[in-house]
């Protein structure tokens, strides 16, 4: 009789879990696995860095302090290293234009007064070299902001511009490569940091992140609402439906033309980073929960290649310890 009502028990609290989060119901796509190297090489492990591609190489940068970059050859699975950049930069999302990596939108120094780096950076992958760019405009600087590309020019979302100690903002700018050109958009609904954007089917979407104050709670003030911008419209919306697992210092990449994949992150509730995959559908605007990542991990990035994302590094835990020296590949069943 007592296996029989902690069986019944059991049920009731699963279906009411599952009646709560639908996307726990759903059947979970695809698999994780770790990559090695071929040759005995290593990444050199980092956090608050991020990872990019051009061509056939994937590229892993910045960090608290200055580490030489980490390249990974897809082709013979080697990794090797790349030039330090000049300068200390952490918290950015880099993008690729004209087969170079710009970083706009980083910080540098130490918790929790860091602040933004007044320039444009360019590695030049081919020639091995790092060289500043434009300066950004002084009334514009901030860090730890969203950077997506949409046809050949670069928009910079949100951010915040005193460290972790507060000033955020809700700033929406576009910078024109060929030209230089710096132009101020309209703001975004709320402000955020610790985030990232990425853009599709004309709009740009703002996905996690959270209003850093360490003189409070650093985790705290997350931010889960979707702010989507309409590029051909030059309007916000929100979505109906915000991120299923809030979290900052999370991690996007595209997946095929249909969907947007939320990684990793961190939160006050949990020691251990976020190993979540949270996917949106940009047709419907609906969510969808995908394997979990092997570990979890925050402060990194993801590249979608040839069908597989890839992650890289990141920190293990919230805050900035224990570094993760691993390199995982997701792909479907």
């Amino acid at each position: 009789m007592l296996k029989i009502q902690v069986s019944l028990c059991t049920l009731i609290i699963l279906t009411a879990f599952i009646f709560l989060n639908p996307l726990a119901a759903q059947p979970q796509k695809g698999h994780w696995r770790v990559v090695g190297s071929t040759d005995g090489s290593s990444l050199i492990k980092r956090t608050e860095s991020s990872f990019v591609r051009v061509g056939r190489k994937f590229y892993l940068l910045g960090n608290r302090g200055i580490k030489p970059i980490s390249i990974y050859d897809v082709r013979k699975g080697t990794w090797s290293e790349g030039a330090a950049p000049p300068v200390e930069i952490h918290h950015f999302q880099p993008v690729v234009y004209n087969k170079k990596i710009y970083v706009i939108g980083a910080l540098t120094g130490d918790y929790p007064g860091e602040t933004p780096v007044p320039y444009v950076l360019i590695y030049d992958p081919v020639e091995n070299a790092w060289s500043k760019g434009a300066d950004i405009p002084p009334h514009r600087l901030r860090g730890s902001a969203g950077v997506c590309v949409y046809r050949k020019k670069i928009y910079i979302a949100a951010g915040i511009k005193d460290g972790h100690r507060g000033d955020h903002k809700k700033w929406l700018d576009v910078y024109d490569p060929r030209t230089g050109e710096w132009l101020e958009l309209p703001a975004a609904p709320r402000a955020r940091d610790h985030f990232q954007a990425i853009s599709r089917k004309g709009r740009i979407y703002l996905i996690g992140g959270r209003r850093s104050e360490s003189e409070t709670d650093i985790f705290a003030n997350l931010v889960p609402e979707v702010d989507v911008f309409d590029l051909r419209t030059g309007a916000w919306s929100t979505l109906e439906q915000p991120l299923p697992t809030p979290r900052a210092g999370n991690f996007l990449s595209p997946f095929k033309s249909r969907y947007i994949v939320v990684l990793g992150g961190e939160t006050g509730g949990q020691q251990q980073a976020h190993a979540e995959m949270e996917v949106l559908d940009v047709r419907t605007h609906n969510w969808q929960t995908w394997a979990p990542m092997i570990q979890g991990r925050h402060g990194t990035g993801a590249i979608y290649y040839k069908g597989k994302i890839y992650v890289a590094s990141g920190c293990g835990n919230r805050g900035g310890a224990p570094e993760v020296p691993t390199m995982e590949v997701f792909e479907m069943n």
